[in-house]
């Protein structure tokens, strides 16, 4: 178990950015999932905000922006 004060902090930290990476994550995994279950008519419109969340996850440092680039892509195969 950690025992100075600045470790202890970072374990809290830690455990904190953790979970909103988590859920933020989560929240990603969702909106993909929508999108690949939603009717090809459907996709071209859900495409915009699943776009725009992949960009902010990956900016928001939760995905790499490489993977972010191939999950685009692999979303946008399935519109045309």
């Amino acid at each position: 178990m950690p025992v100075t004060k600045s470790v202890l902090k970072n374990v809290r930290q830690n455990a904190k950015r953790r979970a909103v990476n988590k859920a933020r994550k989560s929240r990603l995994k969702t909106e993909i999932a929508k999108f690949t279950a939603a009717a090809k008519k459907d996709k071209a419109k859900l495409y915009p905000a699943v776009q725009a969340m992949i960009d902010k996850t990956a900016r928001e440092g939760v995905i790499h922006r490489n993977k972010a680039s191939r999950l685009k892509a692999k979303l946008a195969s399935q519109i045309t």
